[in-house]
């Protein structure tokens, strides 16, 4: 039923024929829920998606192209080349160990998202939803470590790796981001909103413990921010190159710390090395693309009182 036909059996026709008015009347001025986008809106997402768009582009221009054409031309045409597949073979073919870094970036992208998950999850839902002492205290102390530098921490990090002998293993680079303060507080965030207390409580009186009452109720409660925290970890995991590289150097490198091996001469060929970004850049495409729903999902419900 109508909004137009409750007014009228709640409040009488009179008022009924005014919100009428009003409703056609906020229509055509483009107010209200059933506003049309205006073409000024189109332009600005065009140009926006262009903006966004362009460097991809860019970066795929240079890998069709090669290195004398580049070395003469910088700035490549608007057409591409026709050399990407020659320098796919070449990407593939070099000493970089293409496929193992691109199964150790996978093992630690997968392996470190689900655990940032989990425990961000369970943190998230211990601070929102439990009351214990230093609670608030203890949360923003974990907010505040987001603003301390990486690069502090790295020097006492590599001299525990290297005690413990995990120097040049994936488990050096999987351990340390199994847990992060973004995620905690996100899935904080979350649970406060999105969670009602009563759903606890009715679960604790059917003679759930603690934990199941996390495992089925809060967890599928969390999927929307759950996908989201996800999909930015794994991201993150996947283009991370500042510690691995410290930590793992070129004998067993995640795919970030290969591709650097592609400039480790005195000539540089960019479009090898463009090449070898486009690559690495297509699964994150196409998981943006198959996941993007489930990413606009989260952010709203997880910036919407629920």
């Amino acid at each position: 039923m109508s909004s137009v036909g409750v007014t009228s059996q709640t409040a009488g026709k009179g008022a009924a024929r005014y919100a009428e008015r009003q409703l056609r009347k906020d229509s055509s001025a483009g107010v209200g829920p059933d506003r049309r986008p205006r073409w000024l809106t189109y332009v600005v997402l065009g140009f926006t998606l262009v903006i966004a768009a362009f460097p991809l582009y860019y970066t795929f221009l240079l890998s069709s192209s090669d290195a004398p054409t580049i070395a003469q031309n910088p700035i490549p045409s608007l057409i591409p080349g026709g050399h990407f597949i020659e320098n796919v073979s070449r990407v593939l073919g070099s000493d970089i160990k293409f496929w193992q870094s691109v199964g150790n970036s996978v093992i630690v992208a997968v392996v470190t998202s689900l655990s940032v998950v989990f425990f961000a999850t369970l943190a998230g839902f211990a601070f929102a939803k439990l009351r214990f002492k230093g609670r608030r205290g203890l949360l923003v102390f974990v907010i505040a470590t987001m603003a301390v530098p990486t690069q502090l921490g790295v020097v006492p990090l590599f001299i525990l790796m290297s005690e413990i002998g995990w120097t040049g293993k994936l488990i050096a680079v999987i351990v340390p981001g199994m847990v992060t303060a973004f995620g905690v507080f996100w899935m904080t965030q979350y649970f406060e909103e999105a969670l009602p207390a009563e759903l606890i409580q009715a679960a604790r009186v059917d003679g759930c413990s603690l934990f199941k009452t996390f495992w089925y109720v809060a967890l599928p409660a969390a999927k929307p921010a759950a996908a989201m925290l996800a999909l930015f970890t794994f991201v993150a995991s996947w283009t991370n190159f500042f510690w691995p590289f410290i930590v793992l150097g070129s004998d067993n490198p995640t795919l970030p710390v290969a591709l650097q091996l592609l400039q480790a001469s005195y000539f540089k060929d960019y479009s090898l090395i463009m090449t070898g970004v486009t690559i690495a850049t297509i699964p994150l495409i196409l998981l943006f693309a198959f996941a993007g729903r489930q990413l606009v999902s989260g952010i709203m419900q997880g910036s919407v009182k629920g």
